[in-house]
C-alpha cells in the first residue's frame, strides 16, 4: 500500500475546482474564491485509510501546459471536475491529456444544487469508453454535499484501485487477480480437500481482518454463494468456484477494499505480484555463520507435506508433488533433487528426503528459501512476522572450535578424488542407493550434493556432502570451508592416491578440518599406490583415523564398514572439534526437545546418569558383595526398597517436568 495519496484538481474554469479544496478544508462554502488554492495536506489520522493525503489545484489562468503535465506526472489519481448543469464542461483539454498517462480518474459533477436532474445518464457512456475512470461522484460545494465522500472516493482509487482487479468489459475478475485468489485459496486449505470448512474460513477472517467470522454470518455467506452458484458450496464447505465468486460479488458492489485486504495481508503488491519485502524479509548473517530450520519451520513444513501426501505412503509422487508446489510461480526442484536425498524405491521423494531438501537450501541459499516458504504462506499459516522466524544463524565456527561445544544440526563434508575414484558412488551410498540403483539415474539428473540424518552417539544431525571438482592448483575458499573433508581414491587405481595425498598436504595438513581417507571401490582387486607410502602409513604420520573401506557394489544399502566414525569425525575429531552438544535430538515421535517425554528421555541419556548407574552396578556385583548377601533376605528388602524410592522420584520429576507444560 502507498504511504501517502497525491489528488490533482483539473477541469474547465469556473467548475469549482478551488471551491471544493476550500470547502473541504473549512467544512464552509467560501465567500471569496481565489483562482488556485495552494497545495494541503492532510494528516493520515483525519483520512479513513490512515494515509496522509496532498490535493493540489489547478488552474488555466496561472499555470502554462508544462506545469500541468508535470502535475499530472506526480498525481496519483486525477479529479476531472465538471459542471452539471454545462454537460460539455466535462470535456474539458486536460481529460485528453490524463488519459495518456494511465491515472485512475474520478469524474466529479459539481453544482448540482443548481439541477434537479442528475448527469449519470450523461458521463455513463464516457465511463465505459475509458477504462481509466473509476468512479463518478456528484456534489455541491455550496450545499456541502458529498465533499467528503469525493475525496474519500479519491483515496479509495488510488489505495484500492478497480483496473488491476476487475474487467468492466467483460464483468469478470480479471486472470491476474483469479491466480492470486487461486493461491490464496490453496494456502487457506489447509487440509487440501478443496473445500474451506468453518474453522479454515475463521482463520482465514481472523487473519485478513483481525476479526473472528460469528457463526451467523458465516452461513449468510455461504447461503448468498448457494444462491447464486449450484457448485460454490460442498460438504458445508466453500469450494474455490465459491470463493472466487464471492470476491467479485465484493468488487462489483464496490467493495473492493476487501479483495485488496486480503491481497496484502498474502503478500501481493498493487500489480498483484508478491512483494519483494514479503518473498525477502531482511535477515542479517554475520560471516563464518550458517542457516538452519528452527522447530516452528520443521514443524510447517511436516505439515505441508502431511496436507499433500494423500495416500500417506511417507512419499511424495510427482502428482503429489507437483500439487505441492501449485502455490509457487514456478516448480523449484529440478529432478536432480531426487538424487541428492533419500527415495523409496519407486524414485519418490521420502518424508526424511523432503526435510533434507528444505535443509540443504536453507544451508545453502537461505534468500532462496525465504522465498519458498513466502509462496507457502509461512507467515500466515505459522502466524509470525515473517520467514525469518523460521531461520536460525549459528554462531561463528570460530567460537564453536573455543568452547568446544555446538549447537549446530546441520554439517557439511566435502568429497575429494580424481575423476573415477568413487565421489559420486559415495554421495549415492551415503543416500542408500547401491550400484544398480545409481546406473538408474541419467547423467542430466545427477546431482553433486547428498544430505540426510546420521545419528551420532543418540543424536540426529543432517550430514551434507558435496563433491568437488578435481582441479589441483585452485580450489576456493568455498571448496575449502567444511566440516569434515573425505579424501577418496579407487584401491583398483595405483596413481588414485597420490591426489588425495597432495591434496591434503596443500591445503588441509596445517588447518583444524578434520579428514578422513575413503578406500572406495574395495570389492575389487586392491592395487599397491603410487606413493611413496601406503594409506594406512600415511593416516599413521597425520594421526588421522585409518582408511574406511566402501564399496556401493552390493545387494544392500552401501555402508562404511561397521564403524560409524566417519559420522562421528564432523563432531569429534583428533583436535577435539565439538566435543558436546547440548542437545540431542530424540528419535521419538516428535523429535522437539521440548515435551515431558524428549526432556525425561535426555534426562536418562545423560552422562550424568549413566555415570550413576554404571556406579551403582559395579557396587552391586562387587567383590563386596558375597554370596550369603545375595541370599540374604535383608538385602533384597534394602534394594526392593531402593527400587521403590527411585520410582517414587522418577514419578514426582516427571510430574513436576509437565506441569509448567
Amino acid at each position: 500500500m502507498r504511504k501517502d495519496v497525491r489528488i490533482l484538481l483539473v477541469g474547465e474554469p469556473k467548475v469549482g475546482k478551488t471551491s471544493l479544496i476550500m470547502t473541504l478544508v473549512s467544512e464552509e462554502f467560501p465567500a471569496v474564491v481565489p483562482y488556485r488554492a495552494e497545495e494541503i495536506t492532510i494528516p493520515a489520522d483525519v483520512t479513513p485509510e490512515r494515509v496522509p493525503t496532498h490535493i493540489v489545484d489547478y488552474s488555466e489562468a496561472e499555470q502554462t501546459d508544462e506545469q500541468l503535465y508535470q502535475e499530472i506526472s506526480k498525481a496519483n489519481v486525477i479529479c476531472i471536475v465538471y459542471s452539471v448543469n454545462n454537460k460539455k464542461s466535462y470535456l474539458c483539454s486536460p481529460f485528453t491529456v490524463c488519459v495518456c498517462f494511465r491515472v485512475p480518474l474520478i469524474l466529479v459533477g459539481n453544482k448540482s444544487d443548481l439541477v434537479e436532474h442528475s448527469s449519470m445518464e450523461t458521463v455513463l457512456p464516457i465511463m465505459n469508453k475509458y477504462t481509466e475512470i473509476e468512479t463518478c461522484v456528484e456534489c455541491s460545494a455550496k450545499n456541502l454535499k458529498n465533499i467528503s465522500e469525493l475525496f474519500y472516493y479519491a483515496q479509495k482509487a488510488v489505495l484500492h484501485p478497480t483496473g488491476p482487479l476487475y474487467c468492466p468489459e467483460k464483468k469478470e475478475m480479471r486472470s491476474a487477480c483469479v491466480r492470486a485468489l487461486t493461491r490464496i485459496f490453496k494456502v487457506s486449505d489447509l487440509d487440501n480437500d478443496g473445500i474451506l470448512n468453518d474453522h479454515e474460513l475463521t482463520f482465514f477472517q481472523r487473519t485478513c481482518f483481525n476479526t473472528p467470522l460469528a457463526p451467523q454470518a458465516l452461513e449468510d455467506v455461504k447461503n448468498v454463494v448457494r444462491k447464486n452458484l449450484t457448485d460454490g458450496v460442498r460438504d458445508n464447505g466453500l469450494t474455490l468456484k465459491g470463493f472466487l465468486f464471492l470476491h467479485t460479488l465484493f468488487i462489483q458492489r464496490g467493495r473492493h477494499e476487501t479483495t485488496w485486504a486480503v491481497l496484502r495481508r498474502f503478500g501481493y503488491d498493487d500489480d498483484l505480484e508478491l512483494h519483494q519485502d514479503y518473498l525477502f524479509p531482511l535477515l542479517k548473517i554475520p560471516p563464518d555463520c550458517t542457516t538452519e530450520l528452527n522447530h516452528n519451520a520443521y514443524l510447517f513444513l511436516q505439515s505441508v507435506f502431511d496436507k499433500h501426501d494423500k495416500d500417506r505412503d511417507c512419499a511424495l509422487s510427482p502428482e503429489e508433488l507437483m500439487d505441492l508446489f501449485d502455490v509457487f510461480p514456478y516448480v523449484p526442484w529440478g529432478l536432480d533433487v531426487n538424487s541428492t536425498v533419500c527415495t523409496n524405491d519407486q524414485g519418490w521423494i521420502t518424508y526424511q528426503g523432503y526435510l533434507s531438501q528444505w535443509t540443504l537450501t536453507t544451508y545453502l541459499d537461505v534468500q532462496r528459501c525465504l522465498e519458498y516458504l513466502g509462496y507457502l504462506g509461512y507467515s500466515i499459516i505459522a502466524e509470525q512476522e515473517s520467514q525469518a522466524s523460521a531461520i536460525t544463524v549459528t554462531r561463528d565456527k570460530k567460537l564453536d572450535l573455543k568452547k568446544k561445544q555446538t549447537q549446530r544440526n546441520v554439517f557439511r563434508g566435502h568429497a575429494f578424488g580424481i575423476t573415477g575414484s568413487g565421489k559420486t558412488g559415495f554421495l549415492q551410498g551415503f543416500l542408500g542407493r547401491n550400484l544398480v540403483r545409481q546406473k538408474a539415474i541419467k547423467e542430466e539428473h545427477k546431482s553433486y550434493y547428498a544430505i540426510s540424518t546420521a545419528h551420532v552417539y543418540g543424536q540426529e544431525k543432517y550430514l551434507l556432502l558435496h563433491e568437488i571438482f578435481p582441479d589441483f592448483d585452485f580450489l576456493s575458499e568455498t571448496e575449502l570451508s567444511c566440516d569434515i573433508v573425505c579424501l577418496i581414491y579407487d584401491v583398483s587405481n595405483p596413481c588414485s592416491f597420490e591426489y588425495c595425498a597432495r591434496i591434503f598436504k596443500q591445503y588441509f595438513m596445517d588447518s583444524k578440518t578434520p579428514c578422513m581417507l575413503i578406500a572406495a571401490k574395495s570389492d575389487l582387486p586392491e592395487t599397491k599406490q603410487q606413493y611413496c607410502m601406503t594409506p594406512l602409513e600415511f593416516c599413521r604420520k597425520h594421526k588421522m583415523p585409518p582408511p574406511q573401506s566402501y564399496t556401493c557394489n552390493t545387494a544392500a544399502a552401501p555402508m562404511i564398514s561397521h564403524d560409524p566414525q566417519f559420522l562421528r569425525l564432523p563432531l569429534y575429531s583428533n583436535d577435539s572439534f565439538l566435543h558436546f552438544f547440548d542437545h540431542a535430538r530424540l528419535r521419538c515421535m516428535c523429535t522437539c526437545n521440548r515435551c515431558t517425554f524428549c526432556l525425561c528421555q535426555n534426562f536418562l541419556n545423560s552422562e550424568l546418569v549413566q555415570t550413576v548407574r554404571t556406579k551403582l552396578y559395579t557396587v552391586i556385583f562387587s567383590r563386596h558383595i558375597t554370596h550369603a548377601d545375595l541370599k540374604s533376605s535383608t538385602f533384597w528388602l534394602r534394594a526392593s526398597v531402593g527400587a521403590t524410592v527411585c520410582a517414587m522420584l522418577g514419578f514426582a520429576m516427571y510430574r513436576a517436568l509437565l506441569r509448567p507444560r
